[in-house]
């Protein structure tokens, strides 16, 4: 039995994680250093609590895994294509610049081409797991910086994934037939494909019919399901299994069940996560360390500072400030998780001599616990000298009596009007493309979630007459209506919905005032659709007029009934029916009306 075994391991890596993290947090170093730091105490150079490193190491990696699929989900295809530039313009130039400099150095160094190329590369990636746990624990995911650091480590996470395939390939000399190669290259097309068409067209079915259970624990396991499920077909076909699980998360990003598989996810995989980097502290080879300190240390300062200097020139390039590039080379100029499979694999299939890889895993591991010792001293030291990039435009001095949250196609048309007759308003958009756009065009928008409570206050929430609630998303303009009506219940909302499930949301959070998007073109297109066919005008408008208004009258009739859902079905058939009864009668009224006129 090896449970005992196990819960012991459990035993230890809570309590130590329990012990050292708050600490660190309260030191301000960061939960990350904390993790570093207490791996390193239970370890084999610590007090040997733990010594399976690479067992640890195995398992914990899943927690990368899980990462990657919760930034799968928050990536859209619309938004991907929308970073385009960033990811693959700045991403790609980074990779590349990068791991030329490396495998140059490496060949000036003695390697061989093809090691100091893997190597070169390997050493170009930086930690998606560190940098991005950073800066969620800093507010500055959606600070200019911490978007364009988003957008180069999605970058290398994708070009890790050809990498790796072929590492096994090369490490071979030629030795695989070419069929062979033909066919494990097929089998990882089919895997592939057959996980893109599966997310399109049967997950989505798959998780509807698991929620209409409504078993809390049994969505959590499908989620799981999925997640390890796609990982092992990944796995079995010799890919990584980052790749399955981001794609998997990449075909659910626009399903409605987005939210709910995140919130299921995020406890595990931030543990797993807190795993990995307590994994990372116990496999730093003091031995090593002590016996060659200045190779180390002039390693670990050589390809920081290199990265450093390319990722600064790259984010001025982009056309970011200097402080905002400064953060960035800040950011990310570790060497990454993935660096240690890649090592691994370089070493397993003799492309690479092992004692330079082993002093490449403790450079790489000593890179990443220096991570969060530079941001506190770039923040404490350099950060207070200059401005730092703020994670939505500053607003001042706003006492507009409106407020615009959303400025897409729906907002911008009610601006217009607004603007027609010189009422001043301040519109919020989260989409800084969309930022950009309207402000070329003379209009003024602020680039800002609008559901943070100091970005509202900012913008004069607190004196505002009305607030316009236009965003596109339901979840987001939910979570907007959520936050004005508790931080500022006097201010009078009216919302954008998009169908009857959004208004019924609305009118749960006590927002009445709200106009579904499409209803109201719907019903012009209708009245223009009887005139063209022969109805008279009059006739037309009296008709569409009655279906309105009795359409406003079974919305808040059926929202009585939501939550019983057999009343609901029954309702809506008998309103059905008497709407049409009522329009009928509305239209014999209006020919009684017109033979008395003419008589």
């Amino acid at each position: 039995m090896h449970s005992p075994s196990f819960l012991s391991y459990l035993v230890v890596f809570l309590a130590a994680a329990v012990i050292v993290v708050p600490v660190s947090k309260r030191l301000g170093m960061g939960s990350v250093l904390g993790y570093l730091i207490a791996g390193s105490i239970v370890g084999p150079w610590g007090f040997k609590l733990i010594t399976d490193v690479e067992g640890i190491m195995h398992f914990a990696e899943f927690g990368v895994v899980l990462l990657l699929f919760i930034i799968g989900l928050e990536l859209k295809p619309s938004r991907l294509w929308v970073m385009r530039k960033a990811v693959f313009g700045t991403g790609g130039l980074q990779v590349l610049l990068t791991a030329a400099a490396f495998a140059g150095l490496g060949i000036v160094f003695g390697l061989t081409p093809l090691a100091s190329v893997l190597l070169g590369f390997a050493l170009s990636l930086s930690s998606t797991a560190f940098v991005l746990q950073i800066l969620a624990e800093k507010n500055q995911l959606n600070t200019e910086f911490g978007r364009l650091s988003f957008a180069i480590l999605l970058f290398q996470d994708i070009a890790t994934i050809p990498v790796l395939a072929a590492v096994p390939l090369l490490a071979s000399k030629g030795e695989t037939p070419v069929d062979e190669m033909i066919k494990k290259t097929l089998i990882a097309v089919a895997a592939i494909a057959g996980i893109i068409i599966g997310g399109r067209y049967l997950l989505r079915h798959v998780f509807r019919a698991i929620a209409a259970s409504r078993i809390k624990e049994i969505f959590t396991a499908a989620t799981l399901l999925l997640v390890v499920g796609t990982a092992l077909i990944m796995s079995a076909v010799g890919l990584s299994m980052a790749l399955g699980t981001f794609l998997a998360g990449v075909l659910l990003a626009d399903s409605e069940y987005r939210h709910e598989l995140e919130t299921d996810i995020d406890p595990f995989k931030g543990l797993l996560l807190g795993l990995f980097f307590m994994s990372v502290g116990m496999g730093v080879d003091y031995g090593l360390i002590l016996n060659k300190p200045l190779t180390i240390v002039g390693l670990v300062i050589g390809i920081m500072a290199i990265k450093a200097v390319l990722l600064y020139g790259l984010a001025r390039y982009a056309g970011l400030a200097n402080d905002a590039s400064r953060n960035l080379a800040v950011a990310l100029p570790q060497v990454g998780e993935f660096a240690f499979v890649l090592l691994a694999m370089i070493t397993a299939g003799q492309l690479a001599d092992k004692g330079t890889t082993d002093l490449l895993v403790v450079v790489v591991t000593v890179s990443m616990a220096l991570t969060p010792l530079l941001f506190a001293v770039n923040e404490k030291f350099i950060g207070s000298k200059s401005k730092i990039a703020k994670p939505y435009d500053e607003i001042k001095d706003e006492s507009n009596p409106v407020i615009v949250a959303g400025y897409g196609r729906f907002g911008q048309i009610v601006t217009r009007i607004l603007r027609l007759q010189d009422i001043g308003f301040t519109a919020l958009e989260i989409d800084s493309e969309q930022v950009e756009v309207v402000r070329r065009f003379g209009a003024q928008a602020y680039y800002g979630d609008a559901s943070r409570l100091d970005l509202l206050r900012a913008a004069g929430a607190d004196k505002a007459k009305l607030f316009v609630l236009a965003i596109d998303n339901m979840e987001a303009s939910l979570r907007v209506a959520r936050m004005v009506r508790e931080h500022f219940p006097k201010l009078k909302i009216l919302a954008r919905a998009r169908n009857r499930q959004h208004a019924y949301d609305l009118m749960d959070l006590g927002v009445t005032a709200f106009h579904r998007e499409t209803y109201g073109s719907s019903l012009w297109l209708a009245r223009d659709a009887l005139i063209e066919l022969g109805v008279d005008k009059d006739m037309a408008a009296r008709l569409i007029e009655s279906f309105s208004r009795h359409d406003e009258k079974i919305l808040l009739e059926q929202y009585k009934l939501r939550h019983d859902q057999k009343s609901l079905v029954n309702y809506s058939k008998q309103a059905a029916q008497l709407l049409v009864e009522i329009i009928k009668a509305d239209i014999k009224d209006i020919k009684d009306i017109k033979e008395q006129r003419r008589g």
